[in-house]
């Protein structure tokens, strides 16, 4: 059990020093004199060139972790704003109406993780990400969109 319990924190924490790769911390808020801080982050969609999302969550502090007395757990809000940085190319994306994870992001020790999935929607000519969380149990409502118009992307 031991081992079991050793090797998901080490995955965990292996998924989590890869995921700064795709996302880029652009701002920082505090929110309260505990060290709970607003989080921003940019991403740049690996598989459409030219759109960035900034990303927003809560990010809880050491202090609120002991006084809440979930120390492994994140909240599940977050907000998504997505806009064209550049020329729009669409590479090799998903078509169908589940959409592609872009970004992933854990959000507890093993069970919960900050998603954003983006889904074409081709009649309109649009792009639309979706944030929301991936829970193995109990999944939650919380989740912001955000569109981008292709207007003749190649």
């Amino acid at each position: 059990m031991r081992a079991l319990t050793a090797a998901l924190i080490a995955a965990t924490l292996i998924g989590r020093a890869a995921t700064p790769a795709l996302a880029e911390e652009v701002g920082r808020v505090g929110v309260d004199w505990t060290g709970n801080d607003i989080v921003i982050e940019a991403i740049e969609d690996p598989k459409v060139q030219g759109v960035t999302c900034h990303v927003s969550y809560f990010d809880r502090s050491i202090f609120d972790r002991l006084k809440q007395g979930n120390w492994f757990e994140d909240p599940s809000n977050a907000s998504i704003a997505c806009r064209q940085t550049g020329p729009i190319t669409l590479g090799d994306i998903a078509r169908g109406p589940k959409g592609e994870k872009v970004f992933s992001e854990s959000r507890s020790l093993i069970f919960k993780s900050l998603r954003v999935t983006r889904i074409y929607d081709e009649d309109h000519q649009t792009l639309i990400y979706l944030t929301h969380a991936n829970q193995v149990v109990e999944g939650s409502a919380k989740m912001s969109i955000s569109t981008v118009p292709l207007y003749g992307a190649k």
